[in-house]
């Protein structure tokens, strides 16, 4: 072998070559294309000859064994000879075979024939690799680990290839089936098509090579011709007269690559029996003597000046690429953190579970907290989510059912409202609120066209319809009928009172009047229901990336959720029945205010077209006048008056009372603030008390996750090692 110095290959690049034979070490090749020489051929192009000169030791032939995997050989100057033997397992084998062939390694003094044999057999076993005697045994033939190589001593020189099973076409029954054809095929593509990789192509120059399947492949891996180096063998056996086009190859006249071709003259069978015969001098006494061979550069001619061509090849390939190779890992390294991260923490025990859920309620309950306070800057997701500003939603929502039922929510409109006199002004004169009463008839003696409105705002939700209330559209409050409406009740309903009505009266003709409340309301408070729903679910899809956790939860949370939102609705039913079943009371000094203002205004406005308007201090009307239209009403018609006026006051009181009480009760305390409200359902407590297996129904990684986890923690694994052996001085 040559005894070329370090200084050779340039300052830097022995630490290189041994990092990148570190980086194949760790696996990582699987990862990130490492440069690196491997050596393509057919099983009968003299591959393995060309082996055996490489490590200058004769392989097992009759075992037939190195030609079942990749092998690694890597030459490295130490002061001491030393043969390390180990495994790289194929990264997407099963773990119990990964740790198995980690575990395995064998080291010697020297790589004698016989421990040679010995190792390749226990590797073979190992690989679980099918043998003479596994005849219908469930067992490969090829393996995808990678047997490493590494042979140390003073006189060797930094040098690593890669030796793949020769490809093939025909099968041996017994030994290979069409699927290893395949399987071969592909892996020895896979070495071929890494862009680092400069691939030795073993062909036999008394062959045509116009045949040669792996020329041909290399041709489509390497499309530009700069990572290919032909190696032709054979040449004591072409045919007299054909040696011309195998000069023309090594000389560049035909089939040009720019990294040319090089000729090797392997034993034969005969001369490898003859333990008299050394291959290096056979070698160099056939280009000396025999023609035409000995007629091409010395450099392109025999094993040891091959080793020195791969040397210098893969000298430049590392010294262009170890500066990608750094990028690259780290890049990726990144990229798989990154990944890992976006799983979130490792979902495979109830604790690990637990804490995976709480961290998510413990987001869920501050999503809650500043929607309801309507603190959106402190989050980027209600910008990007509109349904998550619920406080907003809500109120829009409860504005405008409180202007519907000021409306739309009176069965009759009052006879104020109609005339003018008293609806809108005496409202707005005593009602603390400072809320406009609708004036059904702002342009006396037009009827307007009848327009009705529907009680639903909001579209239904698919898991809600058992709970939610139809929509209903609705019309107006019914004109110019009140007081007929209330003399038939009275004349219905009248006992032997004198000059006053049964007290029932006002309960009855109550309960019509607010006849529509329900529809209203419970169109208020199932859209309520739609928004914190959808909140829930904007929600969870904002902190919870998987989907099938996000899903399971929400179908955990459901029958709970459902029940809650019940709880609004009971609350509404007692509110509704309480306003239309109890007997009238109140003791609001507004019904009383509203009471007095309108009695005054139903005189004043009798009285008032009998007024004189030529006095300058105002108007004036003459007593008989004044008490004529008195003396004019039926006894009927002064109570239904009576009745009309209590019920008006009684019924603005009571509607502003339910709005209020709908809005606070059944919307804010049931649905946003109290305790067994929806929002509050998903909680750390909530989570504590969650069984193991539903634990595991929710939070449980499934199956592909797991395979994700792992591929991506095996990933990080070996590239962090790899940034290590980069970090090695």
């Amino acid at each position: 072998m040559s005894s070329n110095t370090p200084e050779q290959y340039g300052l830097a690049e022995p630490l290189m070559l041994e990092k990148i034979d570190s980086l194949f070490a760790c696996g990582v090749g699987e990862l990130v294309a490492l440069p690196q020489i491997v050596v393509v051929g057919d099983q009968s192009s003299g591959k393995s000859s060309v082996l055996e000169g490489l490590i200058d030791k004769p392989l097992p032939r009759d075992s037939g064994l190195c030609t079942r995997f990749a092998t690694q050989i890597i030459f490295c100057r130490a002061a001491q000879e030393e043969v390390v033997v180990s495994i790289i397992p194929d990264q997407q084998a099963p773990p119990e075979h990964i740790s198995r062939v980690k575990q395995w390694g064998k080291t010697a003094s020297t790589l004698e024939s016989d421990t040679f044999k010995e190792i390749m057999q226990e590797a073979h076993e190992v690989m679980g690799l099918s043998g003479s005697g596994d005849d219908g045994a469930e067992k490969s033939t090829f393996s995808n680990d990678v047997l490493r190589l590494e042979i140390s001593g003073p006189t060797q020189e930094h040098l690593s290839v890669i030796d793949v099973p020769g490809i093939f076409k025909s099968t041996t029954k017994g030994v290979t089936t069409k699927a290893d054809i395949d399987l071969v095929r592909n892996m020895v593509t896979g070495y071929m098509e890494n862009p680092r990789s400069v691939m030795l192509a073993v062909v036999p120059a008394n062959t045509d090579l116009a045949t040669q399947e792996i020329l041909e492949l290399a041709a489509e891996a390497d499309t530009h011709g700069d990572r290919t180096l032909g190696v032709l063998t054979k040449p004591d056996l072409v045919d007299r007269g054909a040696e011309s086009s195998i000069l023309d190859l090594v000389e560049g006249r035909t089939r040009q690559m720019q990294l040319g071709w090089h000729i090797i003259r392997n034993p034969g069978q005969k001369e490898l029996k003859d333990a008299s015969v050394i291959r290096g001098d056979l070698e160099a006494t056939f280009f000396r003597s025999t023609a035409p061979w000995n007629g091409v550069e010395k450099e392109k001619v025999g094993i040891e000046s091959l080793r020195l061509r791969i040397k210098d090849v893969l000298s430049s390939l590392v010294k262009k690429e170890f500066p990608k190779v750094q990028t690259e890992i780290k890049n990726r390294l990144a990229t798989c953190q990154k990944k890992l991260r976006g799983l979130g923490a490792e979902r495979n025990t109830p604790a690990q579970q637990t804490a995976y859920l709480i961290q998510l309620a413990t987001k869920f309950q501050r999503l809650v907290s500043l929607s309801i306070s309507a603190t959106h800057g402190a989050d980027h997701a209600f910008e990007t989510t509109p349904a998550l500003c619920i406080a907003p939603a809500l109120m829009s929502r409860m504005k405008i059912s409180s202007d519907e039922m000021a409306k739309y929510g009176a069965t009759y409109a009052f006879s104020s409202d109609l005339t003018g006199t008293s609806a809108g002004d005496a409202d707005s004169s005593v009602d603390d609120t400072g809320a406009s009463e609708y004036n059904p008839d702002e342009h006396l003696g037009e009827r307007p066209v009848e327009q009705t409105f529907e009680t639903r705002r909001e579209e239904d939700l698919d898991d809600l319809e058992d709970i939610l209330y139809t929509k209903q559209s609705l019309s107006p409050p019914l004109r110019d009928r009140i007081e007929e409406w209330l003399l038939k009740v009275f004349q219905a309903n009248r006992g032997f009172e004198m000059g006053t009505f049964n007290a029932s009266i006002l309960a009855t003709v109550m309960k019509k009047q607010c006849s529509k409340w329900d529809d209203i309301s419970l169109g208020l408070l199932s859209d309520a229901i739609v928004i914190v729903h959808r909140f829930i679910s904007s929600a969870l899809a904002s902190i919870c990336d998987d989907g099938n956790v996000r899903n399971a939860l929400a179908n955990n949370l459901s029958d709970q959720l459902h029940e809650r939102y019940g709880f609004a609705m009971r609350c509404l039913g007692f509110l509704l029945q309480v306003e239309k079943s109890n007997t009238p009371l109140t003791l609001n000094h507004y019904f009383n205010d509203n009471l007095q203002r309108s009695r005054q205004e139903n005189a004043s406005g009798r009285v008032e077209e009998k007024a004189i308007e030529t006095y300058p201090h105002g108007k004036v009307v003459q007593l008989e006048h004044a008490l004529q239209p008195l003396r004019s009403m039926s006894n009927e018609q002064h109570i239904v008056e009576d009745i009309h006026d209590i019920l008006k006051s009684y019924y603005k009181v009571c509607r502003k009372t339910f709005v209020d009480n709908v809005c606070r009760q059944s919307v804010i305390h049931y649905l946003l603030e109290s305790d067994l409200s929806p929002l509050a359902l998903f909680s750390p407590l909530y989570v504590s008390q969650l069984s193991a297996h539903v634990l595991e129904s929710i939070a449980g990684e499934d199956p592909a996750l797991k395979r994700q986890r792992a591929r991506l923690t095996k990933e990080e694994a070996s590239l962090a090692e790899a940034v290590k052996v980069l970090a090695k001085i």
